[in-house]
């Protein structure tokens, strides 16, 4: 048996894949592939429509949230941002938690002043910034809700910052329940616990838009993409549809609340085994642990080695820390079951009752 620890492209619901699979082979029973139909057509058009009705629903947003699928991943939105919300005389107040802030922080810089709001980068990111200072003349807040190489996540949100609210949630977007409806911006790659490469979520609050004092490229105005309804190029058709299957699963499994829950359980299973095992080391403080991406480390690199190898032996895929790091690292996303985390704490037991 395989169990998928990969941080993205990562683990999805075995019954999207056969779904997707399908389609690629004949949609709906049209005698095409998905791969292959107009996205200006009837047979598309109504898998846009619902899955963003279905991001509506799942995140409970008001109507002054608008929810566009975009090409270029997270990635492109540390530019897209800024290109639309920061004015070149204004300042932006960002957090430097991780790798993915500090990419978001150098390309905001390239459109305007950005302050550093709060920042763990003295300690190596074990940890979330306690405190923050935000200028009330910042154009907005910008947090990543969770580092994917770090380890850390955003447990208390920081909605009563006193300015726009904008979130990286590419690693634990609907994977808890949030008041989304206090985020001004929110941004994802799919390829983690929404659907697979290729399709970036962007929800946002319609009435932030039109305030800077630069001309945006068309393709990069959010405003252009609400008007065109996703569709101002040809979206990632392919990409969107394994989104909906995704979405559906969601919901067929209780939505958020009940994926929380579930996610709890994993993350309580494996950080209280992590804490029962000396041989294993947690780096991060037990309070900013992430539920997504759990970090830990060995003091001896000949026993991670002897231990990754156990772990390959035993079909466990991703374990490895990131590269910049080192170590171990797995993470729990939505589809991830709870038999895979019993399978690894398992084999972490065995593991150091045979090196205790």
């Amino acid at each position: 048996m395989i169990h998928n620890f990969n941080a993205g492209p990562s683990i999805l619901p075995k019954e999207v894949f056969e779904k997707a699979s399908q389609a690629v082979l004949n949609f709906n029973d049209t005698g095409l592939s998905i791969l292959e139909i107009g996205h200006r057509t009837t047979l598309f058009q109504p898998v846009l429509d619902e899955a963003r009705a279905l991001v509506k629903e799942l995140m409970q947003l008001d109507n002054d949230h608008e929810v566009l699928f975009l090409h270029g991943g997270a990635t492109t939105q540390f530019m897209q941002v800024p290109m639309n919300l920061l004015s070149e005389n204004e300042l932006a107040s960002y957090t430097e938690t991780g790798t993915w802030a500090a990419k978001a922080i150098k390309e905001a810089k390239l459109f305007g002043h950005v302050e550093i709001a709060g920042s763990t980068k003295e300690n190596n990111y074990t940890s979330i910034p306690e405190e923050l200072s935000v200028s009330p003349t910042s154009a907005y807040l910008h947090i990543t809700t969770n580092e994917t190489i770090a380890g850390t996540q955003w447990h208390a949100i920081p909605y009563d910052c006193g300015v726009p609210l904008v979130a990286d949630m590419s690693s634990d977007i609907l994977s808890r329940q949030l008041d989304f409806n206090r985020f001004d911006l929110i941004y994802a790659g799919a390829q983690k616990n929404m659907g697979a490469a290729g399709v970036n979520l962007v929800v946002v609050n319609k009435n932030i838009l039109g305030k800077v004092n630069r001309a945006i490229p068309t393709i990069l105005d959010y405003r252009n993409h609400i008007a065109e309804g996703s569709m101002l190029n040809t979206p990632p058709v392919f990409a969107i549809y394994v989104v909906l299957l995704t979405l559906r699963w969601l919901k067929a499994q209780g939505g958020v609340p009940a994926i929380e829950l579930r996610n709890n359980a994993k993350a309580s299973l494996f950080y209280e085994t992590l804490d029962t095992l000396p041989l294993f080391k947690g780096p991060i403080a037990k309070e900013d642990r992430s539920k997504m991406n759990a970090v830990f480390i060995m003091d001896n690199a000949e026993l991670e080695k002897e231990f990754l190898e156990l772990c390959k032996k035993e079909g466990m895929i991703g374990v490895k820390g990131h590269r910049s790091v080192g170590g171990f690292r797995i993470s729990m996303y939505n589809a991830l079951t709870i038999d895979s985390v019993k399978a690894l704490t398992d084999l972490m037991k065995h593991f150091a009752q045979q090196h205790g």
